[in-house]
């Protein structure tokens, strides 16, 4: 049996079939710019009582390890904090004080220094930790002249905020931070007001000194001048406090050669449901918060599963966040083997930076206030070690408006003691030696490179090391990219 079908009628059915798929097109297209995106509090969380596989929890509980070890590593630092009495020094080393005050120190922060990795040389520090949605702080800047100077704020993501600096034309007044929950009144007197985005803060002043007796004398009227402490305290005067007398008080036993150990992998699970009610979700992180949430409440009522993250967390602890410690594994990679954090200080979603800057080089300042660049290589890839002798040369000096150091830092990311009792230098140096050209060379070896060079010596450690620039107030040069640290050399 045969069918025939004009060319009229098949040119009619076609045309009729195109017709219907453009209208239905048509009608899902605008079906789909008209369905409603549902609100961040309409979307339903994993239901209660789900199943949850050993590998379902291994999954959220890695993500979540990753996700809030710099939260619980800020937590332990400011419990440690929050013991002192009053401001004062923690084993005449560590600037501590309660809750709503930091601690200024009269000099370079001490080579013995262990509670944060990578401290500098270049800056008298400042620190303290607050509860702003309790009591915000006072915050009093001086007139510091000519002077490069800083006041970094974290919230309790380690991001920064605020804004207050020589690169910010900040002027000399007293200044706020309030909390987001705080509804009190501002009082008068107050320059400025932050809102910080969280309740809790870290508080971190710097300011430059040389590395001269002269500067050293010079600078304390105005570090007596740098005051922060809780609004309740306010008097609506400035205060005053001579830094170089206060109290010092016991240092807790040492942990081993490295940082103090602020994360413990058997107890973060148990730590995290207080971090989640803390701190509230950025914007799109509702579904994540859902999802930890729940396998903590599970955790909460089965032993095996509570068992499960434990294990998850230690497996975490070495094999995740322990690799990050390493510089080649922080940020981005840049030329010569430097690798770089374009982002520090202002993370976001990027929890990998995150928590690989809070494992290795916690508390940065944004880009724009200091870029900072790691490098563990020399020029030919191989490791930095103190058995082999390095050259660093500066064609052109790092393009800051601020200030430049390049610092030797040991396997654990802190000061190895030497015989010149130096660890950096850079800008804060006044007897560099610059070479016919105009260019800068940097030694970095364990033994001196003899009385002619050690001007320019940076005494490296035995073993392994790593090297880290900073340029404080960077041009748009550091910003952009357009220039990065030369390769350390190998000359032996």
């Amino acid at each position: 049996m045969s069918v025939n079908v004009s060319r009229s009628a098949t040119q009619t059915l076609g045309r009729s079939v195109i017709a219907l798929l453009v209208a239905s097109t048509a009608s899902f297209a605008h079906a789909q710019q008209t369905m409603p995106i549902p609100a961040s509090t309409d979307v339903s969380p994993p239901t209660a009582g789900i199943v949850m596989t050993k590998d379902y929890v291994a999954t959220v509980g890695r993500m979540a390890y990753l996700w809030g070890w710099p939260l619980i590593n800020a937590r332990h630092r400011r419990a440690t904090f929050n013991k002192s009495p009053e401001p004062g020094r923690l084993g005449g080393i560590l600037p501590v004080a309660p809750t709503g005050y930091i601690t200024m120190l009269t000099d370079y922060i001490a080579p013995e220094e262990r509670f944060v990795t990578c401290p500098n040389q270049d800056v008298v520090y400042g620190f303290g930790f607050a509860a702003v949605d309790k009591d915000p702080v006072i915050i009093q800047v001086p007139d510091f002249g000519k002077r490069f100077w800083v006041y970094a704020f974290y919230d309790a993501r380690s991001n920064s905020f605020g804004g207050l600096g020589k690169q910010y034309g900040t002027r000399p007044g007293i200044y706020m931070v309030v909390g987001p929950n705080w509804k009190g009144t501002i009082p008068e007197g107050i320059t400025r007001v932050f809102h910080s985005p969280t309740d809790l803060i870290g508080m971190a002043p710097r300011i430059f000194m040389d590395d001269t007796d002269e500067d050293r004398k010079a600078i304390q009227p105005v570090l007596d001048r740098i005051m922060i402490y809780p609004l309740s305290k306010y008097t609506g005067k400035a205060q005053t406090k001579d830094w170089a007398k206060v109290p010092t008080f016991p240092a807790p036993a040492q942990q081993g050669e490295g940082e103090t150990k602020w994360v413990d992998p058997e107890t973060f699970f148990d730590e995290l449901p207080d971090v989640l009610r803390e701190v509230p979700p950025l914007p799109g992180e509702e579904a994540l918060y859902a999802q930890m949430k729940s396998v903590l409440d599970a955790a909460a009522k089965d032993p095996a599963i509570k068992e499960e993250l434990k294990q998850v967390a230690v497996d975490a602890e070495k094999n995740l966040v322990g690799p990050l410690f390493q510089f080649s594994n922080n940020g981005i990679p840049v030329r010569n083997g430097w690798t770089t954090a374009p982002n520090g200080g202002r993370f976001g979603y990027d929890y990998a930076t995150r928590t690989a800057v809070s494992r290795s080089n916690m508390y940065v300042n944004r880009p724009e206030e200091t870029r900072y660049f790691y490098l563990d290589v020399d020029g030919n890839g191989g490791r930095l070690n103190g058995a082999n002798h390095y050259t660093v040369t500066y064609k052109k000096l790092p393009p800051v408006n601020g200030f430049w150091s390049l610092t030797v830092y040991n396997e654990h990311h802190l000061f190895e003691p030497n015989s010149l009792n130096r660890y950096s230098l850079g800008t804060k140096n006044k007897n560099l030696k610059y070479n016919a050209d105009g260019s800068l060379t940097l030694y970095v070896q364990n033994e001196s490179p003899g009385p002619d060079k050690e001007s320019n010596w940076i005494p490296a450690p035995k073993g392994d090391f790593s090297l880290y620039q900073r340029t404080y107030w960077p041009k748009a040069e550091v910003l952009e990219g357009k220039w990065t640290p030369p390769a350390a050399e190998k000359v032996n």
